[in-house]
C-alpha cells in the first residue's frame, strides 16, 4: 500500500516540479529554513519604508505556495504583470542578500571576500595602509582554512598595492609577497591536477560502473599513472590529501579492488578526523568519505566493521558532529538509509528491514524528492527493490524496478539499469507473472548488446530463463544446480564478480535447490559466518 500512495505522491510533485523548474524565485524561498525566513523579514523591515512595497507582497505570497501559480500572484497583490519579472528580480537578490549577511560568521570564504571588498572599497578612496591592514586580516583567514585561490587573490591584489604605491611597509615585503605568490600558485596547480584526477575518475564510474574487461582494466590503470602528479605526502597540506584520497579511493572502487578501497576510504575519514575544523569547512567531502568506507566495507563484508563505522556516522550526526544544511541533509538521508539497508542485506533480515525501514524512508523521500538527484533516488529504489525482493514480495520489487527501467535519464548509471533489468526477470519468474516473460527476455537481451554491457554470467542468466519454458517441471530442479555450478566458478573472477556485487544470485539458486526462501538462505550464511544465533539479534 505504501508504494502505492508514493506513486501518487511522486507523480504530483513530478508535475509540479515541471512546472517550478524554471522559476528560480519560487524554489529559492521554497529551500529557506525558519530562521531564514525570519531573518529576511528582519533585514527588509529595517527600513520603514519597505513594509508596504511589492517585493514583500510577492515574498508573501510566495512563500505560501505549494507551487508557482502567476495568475494566483497578479490576483491578490497591487504587482501588474509587466512589473512582476523585475519585481521577482529585486525580491531575489534581496534574499541572497539576507541569507550572506546571516551566514558571514559561519562561510570563512564569505568573510574573507568581505575583507576583500572593503579593502578595495577602502584602496580606491586613497587609505592604502587601511585596505592593506583589512587584506592582512583576510590572509590570516584564508591561511587558516587553506582558501588557497582566495589568498593568491589578495596576494596578487597586495602586490599591486606594494608596488604602485609608497606604503612604509618593509623593504623585503615585496620580496616575500613573490615568493609566497610563486608558493601558491604551484600549490594551487598541484590541488587542481589532483582534483581534476578526482573528478575525472568519479565521472567515468558514474558513466560504466566497475571494470568491465582487460581493456578497461589497461584504460584506468594507464590513465590513473599517466595524471597523477609525483608528491611527497609529508608536503602535503589538507586539500592536497584530501584530493589525493579520492582519487585513489576511485581508482581502487572501478578496479574493484575493494581493500585498497577500504584504505584509501579510511585515510580520507581519519583526514577530517585530524582537522576537525575541516569538517564545517567540507562537511559534504567528510560525509561522502564515510560512506565509501562504509561501502566497501559492505562489498568486502565485514560484518562488525561495517556496524561499527555505521554506529560513529549516525552518532556523529545525531550529536552535531557533522554540519547539518540543504546539501548534507540530502547525503545523509540518502547515506543513512543505503548502509542501514545494506546492514539488513549482511544479515539476511530482509523482512525486519521492510517494516523497520520503509515507512520512514518513505516519509523522509517525501519530503527530500524534490531537492534529490535523479542518480541518488534510483540507488534507493535498487537498494528498496533489493529489500523487497529478499523478503519475498516480489509485487514491489517489480513496481520499483519499473521506475529504473522507465527512466529516460540519460546519464543514468548503465550498470545500475543492466542489473536492475535482470532483477526484474528474476522477479517476474517469482512473482509468476512470466506471461511475457520471453518478450522481456529478449528486451534485456538487446539492452544488454546496446550497452555493450554483455558478460558471460549475464548470458548464462538470461540463457536459463529463456530455455525454462522447454524444461518439465521435475527438471527444473535439476536446471537450477547447473546454473548454480556454473555461475559459481565465476565467484571470484576479476571483471564477472561485479554482477554478485548487485545481485546475489547464488544465494537465490539454493533457495531454489533447497526449496527456502532467499531470506532463509542469506540469513543462514551470515549466522555460520559470524558464529552467532538468532538470540543475539533480537
Amino acid at each position: 500500500m505504501i508504494i502505492y500512495q508514493y506513486n501518487n505522491i511522486r507523480k504530483i510533485t513530478i508535475y509540479n516540479l515541471m512546472k517550478n523548474r524554471y522559476d528560480h524565485l519560487f524554489l529559492l524561498i521554497q529551500t529557506l529554513s525558519q530562521s531564514e525566513k525570519k531573518n529576511f523579514n528582519l533585514y527588509i523591515n529595517r527600513i520603514e519604508k519597505n513594509k508596504n512595497a511589492k517585493f514583500i507582497q510577492l515574498f508573501e505570497i510566495l512563500i505560501k505556495m505549494h507551487f508557482y501559480d502567476e495568475k494566483k500572484i497578479l490576483d491578490n497583490t497591487n504587482i501588474k504583470k509587466n512589473q512582476l519579472s523585475n519585481i521577482k528580480g529585486y525580491l531575489y537578490k534581496q534574499i541572497l542578500m539576507s541569507i550572506k549577511k546571516q551566514h558571514t560568521k559561519t562561510n570563512y570564504d564569505i568573510q574573507i571576500r568581505e575583507y576583500l571588498d572593503f579593502s578595495k572599497i577602502l584602496y580606491n578612496k586613497g587609505l592604502y595602509i587601511q585596505s592593506l591592514k583589512l587584506l592582512g586580516k583576510a590572509k590570516i583567514i584564508a591561511r587558516n582554512y587553506q582558501y588557497s585561490t582566495i589568498l593568491l587573490e589578495l596576494i596578487e591584489f597586495e602586490k599591486m598595492i606594494e608596488s604602485l604605491h609608497i606604503t612604509r611597509s618593509l623593504c623585503t615585503r615585496s620580496y616575500e609577497l613573490s615568493v609566497e605568490s610563486k608558493e601558491l600558485v604551484e600549490r594551487i596547480q598541484y590541488s587542481n591536477a589532483l582534483s581534476n584526477l578526482s573528478l575525472e575518475l568519479y565521472g567515468l564510474y558514474l558513466k560504466v560502473g566497475c571494470v568491465r574487461n582487460e581493456k578497461d582494466r589497461i584504460f584506468i590503470e594507464t590513465y590513473f599513472r599517466t595524471n597523477l602528479p609525483k608528491f611527497n605526502i609529508e608536503k602535503l597540506h589538507f586539500y592536497e590529501k584530501l584530493f589525493l584520497y579520492q582519487s585513489q579511493m576511485w581508482y581502487h572502487y572501478i578496479r574493484q579492488d575493494f581493500l585498497m578501497c577500504y584504505r584509501s576510504s579510511k585515510k580520507w575519514v581519519k583526514l577530517f578526523k585530524n582537522h576537525p575544523d575541516a569538517k564545517k569547512i567540507s562537511p559534504i567531502s567528510y560525509i561522502k568519505g564515510y560512506h565509501y568506507l562504509l561501502d566497501t566495507l559492505f562489498y568486502l563484508n565485514h560484518y562488525y566493521k561495517f556496524t561499527s563505522v555505521l554506529y560513529q556516522f549516525e552518532t556523529e550526526v545525531k550529536n552535531g558532529g557533522i554540519l547539518i544544511n540543504e546539501n548534507t541533509e540530502i547525503l545523509i538521508f540518502m547515506y543513512k538509509y543505503t548502509n542501514r539497508i545494506n546492514k539488513h542485506y549482511m544479515e539476511g533480515t530482509f523482512s525486519e528491514g521492510v517494516k523497520k525501514i520503509i515507512p520512514s524512508l518513505m516519509f523522509n523521500l517525501k519530503k527530500m524528492y524534490k531537492r534529490m538527484d535523479a542518480h541518488y533516488i534510483m540507488v534507493l529504489y535498487y537498494k528498496i527493490s533489493c529489500l523487497y525482493f529478499g523478503s519475498g514480495d516480489y509485487k514491489n520489487t517489480i513496481q520499483y524496478l519499473s521506475n529504473i527501467i522507465e527512466s529516460k535519464k540519460e546519464h543514468l548509471r548503465q550498470d545500475l539499469q543492466c542489473f536492475s533489468r535482470l532483477l526484474y526477470l528474476i522477479a517476474c519468474y517469482e512473482s509468476g507473472l512470466d506471461e511475457n516473460l520471453d518478450q522481456k527476455i529478449h528486451s534485456t537481451y538487446k539492452f544488454f548488446i546496446k550497452m555493450n554491457d554483455w558478460y558471460q554470467v549475464q548470458k548464462e542468466i538470461i540463457f536459463f530463463f529463456k530455455n525454462l519454458g522447454n524444461v518439465y517441471p521435475h527438471q527444473i530442479k535439476n536446471q537450477f544446480k547447473k546454473l548454480k555450478e556454473k555461475l559459481i566458478k565465476y565467484y571470484e573472477h576479476p571483471y564477472e564478480k561485479r554482477t554478485f556485487l548487485y545481485l546475489d544470485i547464488i544465494s537465490w539458486l539454493s533457495s531454489k535447490i533447497e526449496n527456502k526462501p532467499v531470506e532463509i538462505i542469506i540469513r543462514e550464511k551470515f549466522l555460520k559466518k559470524n558464529k552467532i544465533n538468532n538470540y543475539h539479534f533480537k
